[in-house]
């Protein structure tokens, strides 16, 4: 019998686990995923692009990527088709876009190929198999055979921490459901991280939805519309304001340098100051999901137990600081009163690109048309930019120095 090793539930919400890594943004994330459609229907293409857009770091459904080296097993193509495939999409080629017609099987050796072409490729990010059916040896498409036979690959990419997609067909019965469509049994559903299903308005047509389900990924239907080889996003979909907890967070540490409260005691000094709606048990947890991001700017955390209640202890290092001490919280976002404005901010503009943060008045007469503030006894020109861009260029920033 194998030693029964567990953790508690107090252990579990105090430890800094490493944050979930996606390759596209809130569509396919590390792990095993399955994209699957009805017989050219796009997938292939889809997948392709997949591969295009992860080696290039480049927008997939003007969703973000992470970047990286991706290998398509090709097992159904040909060099001439891949070929041929690769200047409908781009004229410029990848060096960290790899591919192969031949593989072993998931029971022999596959797992194998994949691990030696890691090591040679230290920045794997994506392995897109197409089809499935080319590396199964099972004939049999019970329950227990398909979650079994799924295993090793989904074990494989927990291990490497990488993502691997599973192009597979679609069944030709319809269900109200599009997941159920998906070829063999529930099987396959039940060991993947994720599914992806693409399917076509009509046969001949250009109109396609591709749902998405998955354990780290919210559930979402994408309306695609094809243009030429590639497919695009068509539907207007509402943009969700960005993250700026971590900013809040970081704004209330560079003044107090050290703080221990509750859960509740923190969420209410985050709605007084920055008009931030969370309650406790979110604060708690958006401190253990952002606390790398917390760490680039200075802020470190530890949970701690006393007289019976949950104290969050954070203290702030301004040389580990890499905003300099500046405010990162927008002031878009803050209400009247609420934050100091003696330090003026510029998040996220590079030093002398005249974003600043002022009265939003030109002085008359002075016939520049411009407004501008003053810093320093100098006049700098005020950059109007949307909140999502000044997060966004932020965030990147904040990457590049971590």
């Amino acid at each position: 019998m194998r030693e029964l090793k567990t953790k508690s539930c107090e252990e579990i919400m105090t430890t800094l686990y490493k944050p979930t890594v996606f390759a596209v943004e809130g569509l396919i994330s590390q792990g095993l995923y399955i994209l699957a459609g009805s017989p050219k229907a796009g997938k292939s293409w889809l997948a392709l692009e997949l591969c295009l857009a992860i080696s290039k770091g480049e927008k997939l459904l003007e969703r973000p990527t992470r970047q990286g080296t991706a290998l398509y097993f090709c097992l159904e193509d040909s060099w001439q088709r891949i070929q041929s495939r690769l200047y409908e999409l781009t004229d410029e080629p990848s060096e960290k876009l790899h591919f192969a017609l031949k593989a072993d099987t998931i029971s022999d050796g596959l797992c194998e190929q994949i691990v030696k072409f890691k090591s040679e490729h230290d920045d794997l990010r994506l392995v897109v198999i197409d089809t499935l059916q080319m590396v199964r040896s099972e004939t049999d498409n019970s329950y227990g055979s398909d979650y079994a036979e799924l295993i090793p690959l989904k074990s494989l990419a927990e291990q490497l921490d990488i993502s691997i997609v599973l192009v597979h067909h679609l069944r030709k019965a319809m269900d109200s459901d599009p997941f159920n469509m998906i070829s063999g049994s529930t099987g396959l559903n039940g060991c993947v991280d994720g599914m992806l299903v693409l399917k076509k308005d009509k046969r001949c047509g250009g109109q396609a939805v591709l749902y998405a389900t998955g354990r780290d990924i919210e559930d979402s239907e994408l309306s695609l519309a094809r243009k030429g080889a590639r497919w695009l996003l068509t539907d207007e979909r509402e943009d969700k304001p960005p993250d700026t907890f971590v900013f809040a967070v970081h704004d209330m540490m560079s003044e107090k340098e050290k703080l221990s409260a509750t859960a509740t005691e923190l969420s209410a000094e985050l709605e007084n100051r920055f008009g931030m709606h969370l309650p406790s048990n979110m604060v708690s947890k958006k401190l253990m999901q952002h606390w790398q991001e917390l760490n680039g700017y200075g802020i470190r955390f530890q949970i701690k137990r006393s007289h019976g209640k949950r104290w969050l202890e954070l203290t702030y290092d301004r040389a580990g600081d890499s905003s300099d001490g500046r405010l990162l919280y927008p002031e878009s976002c803050c209400p009247a009163g609420t934050r100091s404005v003696e330090k003026p901010l510029d998040t996220l503009s590079e030093q002398g690109d005249g974003s600043a943060v002022g009265d939003g008045k030109g002085r008359e007469g002075d016939g520049s048309g411009s407004e501008y503030v003053l810093i320093n006894g100098k006049r700098v020109p005020i950059v109007r930019m949307s909140f999502e861009d000044i997060v966004l260029r932020s965030a990147t920033r904040l990457r590049q120095k971590i």
